[in-house]
């Protein structure tokens, strides 16, 4: 079922208007109002503007209205540049004028208090009820570069991508950062098809502007600025559209340093935060983040310019030993794969090298190349041809520009007449070096992007790679679905949630709920000694801390007085825990202690967290997210990338462990999550993994229900 709100039809009227009204209009500099007006008027708009101001007969030219209601019907946009107090009844008088769309520069609405927020809310309400468009308010307006339309009150250099040029579209809350990001972009050659800035979204958000740029023929790329996003499964869908129609999104979201949830009633909780939540959704459909503006706009640069996204596997060309040990640093560091090189497996590379030079990655061909520039032209050309390279970074010394001219034009002949299907990044060294800007110039109008430093451009190239890393296929299972949970709500305690959850395949030891001493001797006989106890109560999520877990009990005797003793300790714990009883379980043997759990948020839905568990859990965070249509492949590629690993793996001689029955334990749960959309935690800690082929055990259950 679609999530869109608006049709592209609808969206057009605000980013392809044919008549525009510039509500506020005026001739003061400096005014919105007059630096709007002087954008449209500058760059020839060649639709209809009907500037607005009750004080001027004329603008530049134009005839101006004096209120709204003199505005013919149907105008397809109006911008609001004026201030807050009259901008609710403005919408209004436009919206009974059957008007299409509506910019609102103004702050003060949401971000500024209940009564904002209580306008903010009737603007949106205003919108629904008439099928209008409203970009912001507190926003920066919107530009779009391919029909020259400048609805913003920045001074605009209307860079238009010329016929058949890739471009970027951005969608940004923020109207600054959409500003910036196109002003980093244009003196790179990077042409911007559109760009919004949603502000504070009363009544369109991200979401709406990328599934129209996704339909956009002028769009490639999209890059966006997103701090909130309010529809998160409107823009999924959004996301999962782009990548099918091969455009690329670049998200730079802030947010990785918020404070886990203080009402997470599980571990899992805690730990699965918002932000990793929405990257952990957002990267299964194809999204590439980007740490900074800076990676923002370099991500971008190297999407938009390259033939295709970088793979796995880059090679660097490089003329320096020392160069060449830092570049293997910042590789490891950023998680870089860097592709390993040598005479014996790289014939086409040692029969362009000279003797003296090994084969290798980086390469280091030290200072041949000003005597001998082809040598730039021939190893680049035998590395993109090479079907390994996922990409090639030429790191240059550049000097000056006597060494330019040596160095630049061989490099550019690499990719001049041939079909190069992977990108080659320039990135120079020695920023500040004196390069002459026709050299640059060159390189990018060839397709090559050009880096003022390596470190940059493997960062950005680390990001891209990184998507070919991803298997995004949907390898999931049927949901298992509870039938028992229907008349369940709250905190689970420990011992129902074994019972519900056993069933569908979670390995627990053999348990037995006792209400009373006596049926806890009963049930530790029937399973045999040693047994641990534990108190149950669903206001007792924490039993260690309340002396509620008694281990290594080996009589029945020592049951009674443990169940005595239990009682006695959650009592002096807190008075109003009332126990529901105990749960006897037989004691395992000890292995490595992790923790799977599962959470499922009520907009972006449901994914499970694994990772190493024990009294470090929260401390390391140690875990990483799954999303439940992963199968156990995919999961056992994600628990392998733990800081912790090789403890999985075989640690100094300890056996390899159950990786396997880990990753199905994961891929159990996922399937659990999408049965049953009511359970909105489930904490299994510790679950205990044992050698290779013996499995593992889960020693304690929480789950949360709605």
């Amino acid at each position: 079922m679609t999530t869109r709100r608006f049709s592209n039809a609808q969206i057009d009227r605000l980013l392809r208007p044919m008549s525009v009204a510039v509500i506020g209009a005026s001739d003061r500099h400096g005014a919105l109002g007059c630096t709007l007006l002087n954008n449209l008027v500058q760059y020839e708009f060649d639709g209809a503007i009907y500037p607005v101001n009750p004080k001027r007969d004329e603008l530049q030219g134009l005839k101006v209205y004096k209120d709204v209601a003199d505005l013919p019907d149907g105008v397809d946009c109006a911008v609001l540049a004026i201030p807050r107090a009259f901008v609710v009844d403005t919408v209004r008088q436009l919206a009974a004028k059957n008007c299409g769309a509506a910019v609102i520069y103004a702050a003060g609405f949401s971000e500024a208090g209940e009564e904002g927020a209580k306008d903010q809310a009737e603007l949106g309400r205003i919108a629904a009820e008439h099928g209008m468009i409203i970009e912001g308010p507190n926003c920066l307006g919107c530009t779009n570069y391919v029909a020259r339309i400048p609805l913003t009150f920045v001074e605009t250099n209307m860079k238009s991508p010329p016929a058949g040029a890739r471009a970027v579209g951005i969608a940004s809350q923020s109207g600054a950062l959409a500003a910036v990001l196109a002003t980093t972009l244009h003196p790179r050659e990077c042409f911007v098809s559109t760009s919004v800035s949603t502000g504070n979204e009363a009544a369109s958000g991200v979401e709406d502007y990328v599934e129209w740029l996704v339909d956009d023929p002028a769009t490639h790329v999209i890059a966006m600025y997103v701090e909130t996003f309010r529809r998160p499964a409107a823009f999924i869908q959004a996301a999962r559209r782009a990548r099918a129609a091969g455009k690329p999104i670049v998200l730079l979201h802030p947010g990785k340093s918020d404070k886990a949830q203080e009402s997470a009633a599980t571990h899992t909780g805690a730990m699965a935060g918002d932000f990793k939540l929405m990257q952990t959704k957002l990267a299964r459909e194809g999204v590439i983040f980007a740490d900074s503006l800076e990676e923002l706009a370099d991500i971008t640069t190297i999407a938009l310019t390259s033939p295709a996204l970088p793979g796995t596997n880059m090679v660097v060309l490089g003329e320096s030993g020392a160069l060449r040990g830092l570049a293997f640093d910042i590789a490891e560091d950023i998680g870089l794969d860097l592709l390993h090189l040598d005479d014996d497996n790289s014939p086409n590379l040692r029969a362009v090298l000279p003797d003296f030079v090994p084969v290798s990655n980086p390469t280091d061909i030290t200072a041949i190349g000003l005597s001998e520039p082809v040598i730039y032209t021939k190893l680049l050309r035998a590395l993109l041809e090479d079907d390994r390279v996922g990409s090639v970074v030429a790191s240059i010394i550049q000097s000056d520009p006597i060494t330019c001219k040596i160095k630049l034009p061989a490099i550019q002949a690499a990719i001049e007449g041939g079909n190069i299907t992977k990108p080659l990044v320039f990135a120079g060294v020695d920023e500040g070096a004196n390069v002459p800007q026709e050299y640059i110039d060159h390189l990018r109008a060839a397709g090559i992007p050009v880096f003022p430093s390596t470190e940059r451009a493997y960062r950005a190239i680390a990001r891209l790679a990184d998507l070919a890393k991803r298997d995004l296929t949907d390898r999931s299972g049927e949901p298992l679905v509870i039938p028992a949970l229907a008349g369940e709500h709250g905190v689970i305690p420990e011992y129902r949630a074994k019972e519900l959850l056993r069933p569908l395949g979670i390995p627990f030891p053999a348990s037995t709920f006792a209400a009373s001493a006596d049926e806890a001797a009963a049930a530790a006989d029937a399973l045999g000694y040693p047994v641990v106890m534990k108190a149950q109560a669903a206001a007792l999520g924490h039993k260690s801390d309340a002396g509620g877990v008694i281990l290594n009990l080996k009589s029945a005797d020592d049951v009674r007085a443990a169940f005595t003793r239990m009682y006695a300790n959650v009592a002096a714990y807190n008075a109003a825990i009332r126990l529901d009883g105990v749960l006897v379980e037989k004691m395992g043997q000890m292995g490595v202690e992790m923790i799977v759990g599962a959470k499922s948020d009520p907009e972006w839905g449901p994914v499970v967290l694994a990772g190493f568990g024990g009294v470090t859990a929260e401390i390391l965070k140690d875990v990483k997210l799954f999303t439940p249509d992963l199968g156990v492949e995919q999961v056992k590629a994600g628990l392998l990338s733990l800081q912790q690993a090789p403890l999985l793996t075989g640690w100094r001689g300890a056996p390899a462990l159950d990786v396997d029955a880990l990753a199905d334990l994961i891929v159990q749960m996922g399937r659990v999550m999408a049965g049953n959309p009511s359970i909105r935690e489930i904490d299994l800690n510790p679950v205990i993994v044992y050698p290779q082929g013996q499995g593992v055990m889960a020693l304690d259950a929480l789950m949360l229900v709605d």
